[in-house]
């Protein structure tokens, strides 16, 4: 599929992803070791934000203690792969989207991308997502998750803040630095503000409660071949 205009990204002309494209999100930790990838196909990509979609059947791959935690249905094995992280040894376990819809927006310099989650009575719910901005690649981009979410009910009115302890404890660990730190806090100002006032994607809420995925899309594939060991992938949100 042909590109479209070119884009200044960190100071190269990058190409702009073509609606329907697949890309790969990617959460890379310092050391420049993945993490999680994801696939996705471009909803739209313009010089505000890259919007991207999956359906259940895309391919990810997760951390191979998010897949046990899902399967035991223990949330503490989730602390573990933190822990794993910390000591720079995990393994990736090749898994797939189940359940719901996905819609995110992610602003380039943004500490935070806005995602939106759908099953088949709708969107049942926005969450904020607070990562590192996004650093283009050829196939898609890199951030990485840096643990607390703030979670948004579906007609914008209510919101809690989510995994506080576990944030707490990826501090504790050194996963987020002062820094980092520093740069969520002033990014949970600037989600709170943008859904006050509502502008970015909640600007267009009705637009995108209305969203389904294109049915002409197959479900995104990763780019390398998939293990034939599958795990399910969590859902999100």
């Amino acid at each position: 599929m042909p590109n479209g205009p070119a884009v200044a990204t960190e100071g190269k002309q990058m190409r702009r992803f073509e609606t329907g494209q697949t890309v790969v999100r990617r959460d890379v930790h310092r050391t420049g070791r993945v993490w999680s990838e994801h696939a996705l196909r471009v909803v739209a990509d313009t010089d505000q934000a890259l919007v991207a979609a999956c359906s259940p059947g895309a391919e990810t791959r997760w951390p191979a203690l998010y897949a046990k935690a899902r399967d035991d249905g223990d949330r503490s094995v989730r602390t573990e792969a933190f822990d794993a992280m910390a000591r720079g040894v995990w393994e990736l376990a090749t898994a797939v989207w189940q359940e719901t819809e996905l819609m995110l927006w992610k602003s380039p310099s943004a500490w935070f991308s806005v995602n939106a989650f759908y099953t088949a009575g709708g969107l049942r719910n926005w969450y904020v997502n607070f990562e590192r901005p996004t650093v283009r690649t050829g196939d898609g981009f890199d951030t990485f998750d840096l643990t607390v979410d703030l979670v948004v009910a579906p007609d914008l009115t209510s919101w809690q803040w989510k995994d506080e302890d576990e944030y707490a404890h990826v501090r504790r660990l050194g996963i987020v630095t002062d820094t980092e730190h520093q740069a969520v806090d002033a990014a949970r100002g600037q989600a709170l503000a943008m859904l006050a006032e509502r502008f970015g994607p909640f600007a267009d809420a009705a637009v995108w409660s209305a969203w389904r995925w294109n049915p002409a899309w197959p479900a995104p594939r990763l780019p390398n071949p998939a293990a034939p060991a599958e795990k399910i992938a969590p859902t999100g949100g």
